[in-house]
C-alpha cells in the first residue's frame, strides 16, 4: 500500500503547488466541455445535460469538504460539465428556422450586412426575409445572397427594404468527411439559407432606424464610405477595413497578398489594433493632464487616462462590428485598464483566462473557429515569453534597440504561436511571414493607428482628410511589402490537413507546457511532439465525391485528378488545399487516374470501380453499372441497379463522401454525415448516421445492400 500512498502525496504535492494558478485552467476545462460538446455524433437531451449540471453541482459542494489539494480535480470536473451545459444553451438559444428545399423565386429582406464572397462578388445578410408561398415559422431569420447581376442605382445601404428574384439553398455540409462544417457555422450566425441572384434588385424601401445593432452597422458603413472617398484605391478600403471592419473594399488579389505574406492578421481589428489605439489614447491623455497645472499633481491622472482608453476601446469595439478576435481584444485591454484603474498589475495571464472565459460562455462556439484559436494563441505565447523576460537585465542594452528587440520577439512569437492553427485551418504556411511583419507592424503602432486617432478627432471638423492622408502613406508601404513578399519563390508552404484530434491534443500540450507549474510542465512538450508526429503521418481519401453528384477526385502520384476541369469550383478548392497541394481545377482536371467521357466519367481503386454520369441522357445510356462497383449520379430516381447507388436524393442524406481500401482489399466508405453526426444543424441526415457509413465487401451478393 506504501507505493500507492507515496504516489497518492507525490500527486497532492503536485496540486497544491498550483495554488494561485489556477484560474489559466478554467477556460481550457471550459473547452474541454464545449470541444466534447461539438466532437459528439448525437445531440445530447435536455435530461442528460441537466444531469451532467446536476454532477458539475455536485463536484462543486465537494470541493467544498475534501482535502484542498484535491479540489482542483472536483472543480475540473464541474467546469467541464459546465461547458457542456453553456454549449446546449448557445446551440438551443440561436436555434431558427433553416430552409430544408432548394428555392426560386421572390426574395425580399432587411440588410443587415454587406460583405463579398470569395468569387468577389457583393453578398448580402438580409433579416426580416419574406419567401413566396412559405409561412413565418418556416422562413429562415437570415438568409445571405451573393449579387451577380445589375446593381440599384441607389447604392445598397443598411436598413434598406431589397426585393428580387433568386435562387436559395440550405447552407452545405463539409466538402468532404471531416471537413469545415459550414452548415453549423451557418446555425449559429442564424443563417437560415444562401444563394444567390443574377436579377435586379428593387429597393422597397429606404433604410429605416432600427435597433442599436442596426444604428452601429449604419455608422460603420458611413465611415468606411466616409474614408473610401476620401482616400481611394486599395490603401483606402484597408484603412476602412482597420477602421470600422468592414473588408467590402478589399479585392481578392490584395486578400491573397495579405494571407501569403502572413499580413492578413492586420486587416482583423484584433489586439494588435485594439492594443495600438488604446496605448496611444492612454499615452496621448496622460500627456496632456499631466501639461494642465495642479491636475498632474492631486488628479489620479493614471487612472483617469486609463478610463479613458477604456472608453475608446469601447467605442472601436462597437464600431468594428465586435467579432471574436475583437471582443478577446476588448476584454483584455478592459482587464488591463481596470487593474489600472484598481492599482494591479495590468498584463497578466490572468488578463486572458479572464476574457478566454467571458467568450466561451457567451458564444462557445467561436472554440472551433480559427479566429478564437490563433488570437489566443498569439496572446497567450506572447504574455507567457514575455513574463520569462522579464528577469533578463537590458539595462547594457541601447535604448534604441530594446523598442527593435521587442518587435522582433513579437512578431516571432506571434508567428510561431499561430501558424500550427492557420496551417490547420488554411492549409498553408508563410515563409517569410516574419520578415513582412518586421517591415510592417512597426509602422502599425508608429504611424498608422496614431493617424487613425487623428482622423477621428479631426472628423468633426471636417478635417479628417490629414489624418486619412498619413494612414494612407503607411498602408501603401504595407501593401507594397505584401505584393513583393508574396510574389517570392518559395513565399508559400502548402501543408496536408491534419486529422481531427491534432490541434486538440497540440493546444493541450502547449497549455501544459505553459501553466502548470514544476518540472512535470515539459512533458507538454513531448504531448505536442506526439500530435505533430500524428499530423505528419496524415493520409487522405483515395476517392472524394461532392454531394452534388457532379464531381469525383482521384488520388494519384501527381496529385488529385478531378472529373472535370469546371464545376463544383468551391468543393474541389477544398479537396485540393486539404490535399496540401491547390493548384487550378482545370489543371487537376486533365490529369491521369480518371478515364473521362462527355457525362461519363470512371476510375479504379484496387479491384473496385466507381463510375460518375451526369445528366438524365448520360445516365439513360447506362446499362446497368457499366460494370461498376459504385454508381454515382446527379439525378434522381435512378432505379434499382446491381450495385451500390448514390443518386441526388441519397447524397443529400448522406453528404460528400470518402472512399478508401481497407487492409483486406475491402472498401470503406464513409460520408460527411456519419461524421457529424444527428445535429440540429444537420437536419438533412434524417435516420440513423450510423448507416451512412460501411464498408462493401465482394463477398456481399446485393452492394446496393451492404449498408442494411
Amino acid at each position: 500500500m506504501r507505493p500507492l500512498a507515496n504516489i497518492r502525496d507525490l500527486l497532492t504535492g503536485a496540486l497544491l503547488a498550483q495554488r494561485g494558478h489556477l484560474i489559466g485552467w478554467v477556460p481550457l476545462c471550459l473547452a474541454c466541455g464545449i470541444g466534447w460538446y461539438f466532437a459528439i455524433r448525437f445531440e445530447p437531451s435536455w435530461p442528460f445535460v441537466m444531469t451532467v449540471l446536476a454532477a458539475a453541482l455536485l463536484c462543486t459542494g465537494c470541493a467544498r469538504i475534501v482535502h484542498v489539494g484535491h479540489r482542483p480535480i472536483l472543480l475540473a470536473l464541474a467546469l467541464i460539465g459546465a461547458g457542456v451545459g453553456v454549449a446546449k444553451w448557445r446551440t438551443e438559444a440561436v436555434a431558427e428556422p433553416v430552409l430544408s428545399f432548394r428555392y426560386y423565386g421572390p426574395i425580399e429582406g432587411r440588410v443587415v450586412g454587406i460583405d463579398r464572397s470569395a468569387s468577389d462578388a457583393l453578398r448580402l445578410t438580409l433579416d426580416q426575409v419574406f419567401l413566396n408561398r412559405l409561412s413565418p415559422d418556416r422562413t429562415p431569420e437570415r438568409v445571405r445572397i451573393s449579387i451577380h447581376g445589375a446593381m440599384p442605382a441607389v447604392p445598397i445601404r443598411p436598413g434598406q427594404i431589397l426585393a428580387t428574384t433568386g435562387h436559395l439553398s440550405p447552407p452545405s455540409g463539409p466538402a468532404e468527411p471531416g471537413g469545415f462544417d459550414f452548415q453549423r457555422h451557418a446555425w449559429f450566425a442564424q443563417l437560415g439559407a444562401v444563394g444567390y441572384t443574377r436579377n435586379p434588385l428593387i429597393r422597397l424601401a429606404p433604410a429605416e432606424k432600427g435597433g442599436f445593432g442596426l444604428r452601429v452597422f449604419e455608422a460603420r458603413m458611413a465611415v468606411s464610405r466616409g474614408v473610401q472617398n476620401t482616400l481611394p484605391g486599395e490603401a483606402g478600403a484597408f484603412a476602412a477595413a482597420i477602421m470600422s471592419g468592414d473588408r467590402s473594399g478589399m479585392s481578392q488579389e490584395t486578400l491573397a497578398n495579405l494571407r501569403a505574406s502572413n499580413l492578413a492578421h492586420l486587416l482583423a481589428i484584433s489586439g494588435l489594433h485594439m492594443g495600438l489605439l488604446t496605448g496611444f489614447v492612454f499615452a496621448v491623455l496622460r500627456l496632456i493632464l499631466v501639461m494642465i497645472p495642479r491636475v498632474g499633481l492631486l488628479w489620479p491622472i493614471k487612472k483617469i487616462a486609463a478610463f479613458g482608453a477604456l472608453m475608446a476601446a469601447a467605442g472601436y469595439l462597437a464600431l468594428s462590428g465586435g467579432n471574436v478576435a475583437t471582443e478577446r481584444a476588448f476584454t483584455m485591454v478592459s482587464v488591463m485598464f481596470i487593474a489600472v484603474m484598481l492599482g494591479r498589475p495590468a498584463l497578466t495571464m490572468r488578463a486572458v483566462a479572464i476574457a478566454a472565459i467571458i467568450i466561451l460562455v457567451l458564444q462557445p462556439d467561436a472554440l472551433t473557429g480559427p479566429g478564437f484559436q490563433m488570437s489566443f494563441a498569439a496572446t497567450t505565447a506572447l504574455v507567457f515569453v514575455f513574463r520569462q523576460l522579464r528577469h533578463v537585465n537590458w539595462q547594457h542594452w541601447p535604448k534604441w534597440s530594446r523598442g527593435v528587440i521587442s518587435v522582433v520577439i513579437s512578431s516571432f512569437v506571434a508567428g510561431v504561436a499561430t501558424a500550427p492553427f492557420a496551417a490547420a485551418h488554411f492549409n498553408q504556411i508563410a515563409h517569410y511571414g516574419l520578415i513582412a511583419n518586421l517591415l510592417s507592424v512597426p509602422l502599425m503602432g508608429a504611424l498608422i493607428m496614431p493617424a487613425a486617432v487623428l482622423a477621428a478627432c479631426l472628423a468633426p471638423f471636417g478635417l479628417a482628410w490629414i489624418g486619412l492622408a498619413i494612414m494612407g502613406v503607411g498602408l501603401k508601404w504595407i501593401l507594397w511589402v505584401a505584393s513583393v513578399v508574396s510574389t517570392q519563390d518559395g513565399a508559400v508552404g502548402h501543408v496536408v490537413a491534419p486529422q481531427w484530434f491534432v490541434l486538440p491534443v497540440l493546444a493541450g500540450g502547449l497549455l501544459w507546457l505553459i501553466l502548470w507549474q514544476g518540472r512535470l510542465k515539459y512533458a507538454g512538450v513531448a504531448v505536442a511532439l506526439v500530435a505533430f508526429g500524428f499530423w505528419s503521418q496524415a493520409t487522405r481519401p483515395a476517392i472524394l465525391i461532392a454531394d452534388s453528384g457532379g464531381m469525383i477526385g482521384r488520388m494519384t502520384d501527381a496529385g488529385r485528378a478531378l472529373s472535370k476541369p469546371r464545376g463544383d469550383g468551391f468543393v474541389t478548392g477544398v479537396w485540393l488545399e486539404n490535399d496540401g497541394a491547390p493548384v487550378a481545377q482545370d489543371i487537376a482536371g486533365t490529369r491521369d487516374g480518371i478515364i473521362r467521357g462527355v457525362r461519363h466519367f470512371s476510375t479504379k481503386l484496387g479491384d473496385w470501380k466507381v463510375v460518375q454520369v451526369s445528366g438524365k441522357t448520360a445516365l439513360a445510356a447506362v446499362q446497368g453499372c457499366d460494370g461498376a462497383d459504385i454508381l454515382i449520379s446527379n439525378q434522381s430516381e435512378v432505379g434499382p441497379r446491381p450495385c451500390a447507388v448514390f443518386d441526388i436524393g441519397r447524397l443529400r442524406e448522406t453528404g460528400s463522401l470518402g472512399l478508401s481500401l481497407t487492409q483486406d482489399g475491402d472498401l470503406s466508405i464513409t460520408s460527411a454525415h456519419a461524421v457529424t453526426g444527428d445535429r440540429p444543424w444537420t437536419a438533412e441526415s434524417d435516420g440513423d448516421t450510423a448507416a451512412l457509413s460501411f464498408i462493401l465487401q465482394r463477398d456481399r451478393p446485393q452492394f446496393a445492400q451492404a449498408d442494411q
